[in-house]
């Protein structure tokens, strides 16, 4: 049920019916039950909702992420199962989900922040709260929600039955039903302001050869689609009698090879350069620091060249590099198939690049997954970016999911963060976003695109960018102190029998 709220399927609205159905599932029951339960619980979601990453590596890695990533369900099934041993209690609910995606954002490896309860919700009203408290507090919501609805649910059936003891009223049903409404409309009353002064932005969808794990084998065709791409969009734009664009965002990978060493991939960045007379910020491959790859963002300039440079932060593990080598070789040798790890960089980067509006655009890159990880991309905002570039290459995951799921997050940030984002993909789905999360021009996959518009750059802070991580550790601390609370309850109760 929840894999169907998040994008490809859309329907937002099923997952706090999902989060009641685990609350109920792990009322009255003994913690190990209630692991059990979540980790089945976990299977069911992760396994559909991942199926991307199947798509070419095959079952095995789909696997072990699914397996992986249900564990952390199974952990969250036990605390509500301690916890809820007298009845569902939505706070319960809500604290621990909250406390089970922030252990799964950050462990193991960096962790693995995809398809958060928030990341279904970019079109929702439970959406608005990201501006208050991140993505955090919208799985708070969502999940505060479910746990009303599972109250009700509880409480509907002990009065059915009647022969329980202290049945509960049949107003607090509804009181329960009317407070799980309450948190879904509540997004309403936080505004999404989007007015600032526009940038001209444009992106650049130039497509590969092959979707695959060999999207990049021609990878001088991938250069040269987007170097067409463009020059047609710059021409077209021309045509129409647009502005020229203050910034043009070509995606992750969209040069593979390392113009700052091969002088014909310098050239061909140097025409596309010439043909739109605009700043470039593109995706490339460089082979620096050697033997190691750098997976990068470049920014070059008419007339100047290369000017600027960010290097990814968070390699994908497994993908982009191979963490504890030795030990992982034990269970299969084809992590050797991965020969280059990825150099990770030191830390965030803005490009500033001049309005003709005046000002600055000032761009806060982000890498493929890193749109995923919350600290990643504040660190951007609080560098000072007006506006959010998220690059990334999904020719991997071919016509999945993997995609659209990707473009929900950057809603959520722009939501978030009250900034335009700029969401090029090699394949696609594109995509410019508002400060409120609307979509401008989105594309199709696999299909050559440039997309240009007027996006607002804003400088002032939402309330979610004041406060941090700070609601979820405050959420993290008090399901700990819950269980902790409970761990001492049930040693008093046991000193008092004995």
């Amino acid at each position: 049920m929840l894999s169907l709220a998040f994008p490809g399927y859309g329907l937002w609205w099923v997952a706090p019916l999902a989060v009641a159905a685990l609350a109920l599932a792990t009322v009255n029951v003994r913690g190990r039950t209630g692991l059990g339960l979540g980790l089945i619980f976990g299977l069911a979601f992760f396994i559909p909702t991942l199926s991307w990453s199947g798509s070419y590596l095959g079952v095995v890695p789909w696997a072990a992420l699914s397996i992986c990533q249900a564990l952390y369900f199974g952990l969250m099934g036990w605390g509500s199962a301690v916890l809820q041993r007298r009845g569902v209690r939505p706070l319960v609910v809500a604290l621990a989900w909250v406390t089970q995606e922030a252990l799964r954002d950050r462990t193991p490896y960096g962790g693995f922040p995809w398809v958060r309860i928030a990341f279904s919700q970019a079109a929702s009203p439970f959406g608005h709260a990201a501006a208050v408290g991140g993505a955090p507090a919208v799985t708070f919501l969502v999940a505060l929600a479910g746990g009303f609805l599972a109250y009700a649910a509880h409480a509907a059936y002990r009065i059915r039955r009647r022969n329980t003891p202290a049945p509960e009223r049949p107003d607090g049903v509804w009181r329960s039903v009317a407070a799980a409404m309450v948190c879904a409309l509540a997004g309403f009353a936080v505004p999404l302001p989007t007015e600032g002064p526009n940038a001209r932005v444009m992106a650049v969808q130039g497509n590969v050869p092959r979707p695959g794990l060999d999207f990049n084998a021609e990878r001088r065709r991938v250069l040269d689609n987007h170097v067409a791409v463009t020059t047609s969009g710059a021409e077209r734009e021309r045509e129409a009698g647009a502005p020229t664009p203050d910034l043009v965002v070509w995606p992750e990978n969209a040069s593979d090879i390392d113009p700052t060493r091969n002088p014909d991939a310098a050239a061909a960045i140097e025409e596309a350069l010439t043909a739109v007379d605009a700043p470039i910020l593109l995706g490339g491959l460089l082979e620096d620091p050697a033997p190691q790859l750098s997976n990068v963002s470049l920014l070059y300039l008419p007339g100047i060249g290369l000017v600027g440079r960010y290097t990814k932060q968070h390699p994908v593990p497994f993908a982009e590099y191979i963490p504890n080598r030795s030990f992982w070789r034990i269970f299969s040798t084809q992590v050797d198939l991965l020969s280059t790890d990825m150099w990770a960089g030191p830390g965030p980067v803005v490009f500033r690049v001049p309005a003709a509006s005046g000002g600055d655009v000032i761009a806060g890159p982000s890498i493929c997954f890193e749109v995923a990880y919350d600290e990643l991309v504040r660190a951007n905002v609080d560098l000072g970016a007006n506006l959010l570039v998220v690059q990334t290459n999904n020719a991997t995951f071919g016509f999945t999911n993997e995609s659209v799921q990707q473009l929900a997050i950057s809603r959520i940030r722009a939501i978030e963060h009250g900034r335009s984002v700029v969401h090029a993909s090699t394949v696609g789905v594109s995509a410019l976003i508002l400060p409120d999360g609307t979509l401008v021009q989105p594309t199709s996959l696999f299909t050559p695109a440039a997309l240009a518009a007027d996006l607002p750059l804003r400088t002032e802070r939402t309330l979610a960018d004041r406060v941090g991580a700070w609601p979820e550790y405050c959420a993290v601390f008090g399901m700990l102190a819950l269980l902790a609370g409970s761990a001492l309850s049930g040693r008093r109760r046991k000193d008092l029998t004995t």
